[in-house]
């Protein structure tokens, strides 16, 4: 029995499936196959139910797959308070982020945090607040980042980690490079949105009371899955849309002459890091918070001037 059968079985029981599971783990099927069926015949036991489509874990294996969870998790705990003896930053992280937050901060931020931090294995998914929380509860996460404050998330820790100002972002005349925008003055017939569950769309439902966008033709159902998507539809159909102030240094010149603000006080969005409870990986957690904020910091308008500004809750 070696660990790498407990990680294979873990696999297994997660994707129900032997192919998926090698994939997951970089190994060949007959590979992994042949690790089970060994560590079942060490046992005596019988994990799986093969004839099943999806596979099914049997009874004793559910009660073996826990204990060979929390084996696991003892183990990477070692490793990693031997990492941290040695002042050496080190570990496997599983990170959640919602995509208005990740499209910006992943290729900048954290790619330069681990950078300098090569011994740390970083596994970003992109995700909805929603999903985040429950995989945090399950387990599945050691983190996430959303916008705050968050009911669901009062349960958990939280690292702050920045304030972003949110944006307009149109097609209209008068509502471009320094202008400023009050709510009223929205055409929120025009307004193109990110798809239920996106807490950017509910910031901006906040902000302004919206309506169907009309511009959409009438045989279109659409509401998009990332900022990207809402600023080409603004572009080629025109309309508004909000906009994250991370988002301004990826635009085009002339796509930037289409960023107008809001009146002040200046809306902004709360961003900060989750996490279920303190855990051997707490020192990465730390540093890598400490990392995106300092960075941050310098990029945005709340900094500047905060008692301008006005939090727009995320639900």
């Amino acid at each position: 029995m070696n660990i790498q059968q407990l990680e294979y079985l873990i696999a297994v029981d997660k994707y129900k499936h032997f192919g998926k599971a090698a994939q997951a783990c970089f190994i060949t099927q007959p590979t992994l196959s042949a690790m089970i069926h060994k560590f079942e015949e060490e046992l005596d036991v019988k994990i799986f139910d093969r004839t099943t489509h999806p596979i099914r874990t049997t009874d004793v294996g559910v009660h073996l797959i826990e204990e060979a969870k929390r084996v696991i998790h003892s183990v990477n705990e070692l490793k990693n308070k031997a990492s941290l003896l040695n002042n050496i930053l080190a570990g496997k992280l599983n990170l959640g982020i919602i995509p208005t937050v990740s499209s910006f901060i992943l290729p900048a931020e954290i790619f330069d945090f681990l950078k300098a931090n090569p011994k740390i294995e970083l596994n970003v998914k992109e995700m909805t607040t929603e999903n985040i929380i429950k995989s945090l509860k399950s387990g599945e996460l050691d983190a996430g980042i959303i916008s705050t404050p968050y009911d669901a998330a009062n349960d958990f820790y939280q690292d702050f980690l920045f304030n972003e100002e949110l944006m307009i972002y149109s097609s209209e005349k008068g509502m471009k490079g320094d202008s400023f925008v009050i709510p009223e003055e929205i055409d929120t017939d025009k307004v193109w949105l990110l798809e239920e569950g996106n807490c950017l769309k509910t910031q901006f439902e906040n902000i302004c009371q919206l309506k169907e966008n009309t511009l959409k033709p009438k045989n279109l159902d659409f509401l998009a899955s990332n900022i990207n998507t809402l600023i080409q539809m603004v572009d080629k159909v025109g309309g508004i849309t909000i906009l994250p102030e991370l988002a301004l240094p990826h635009l085009s010149t002339e796509q930037t002459e289409k960023v107008a603000r809001f009146r002040k006080p200046f809306p902004f969005r709360e961003i900060s890091l989750l996490y279920y409870k303190p855990t051997y990986k707490q020192k990465i957690l730390s540093e890598m918070a400490l990392y995106i904020k300092n960075s941050v910091a310098q990029k945005l308008n709340f900094n500047k001037n905060p008692e301008e500004f006005v939090s727009v809750k995320p639900q």
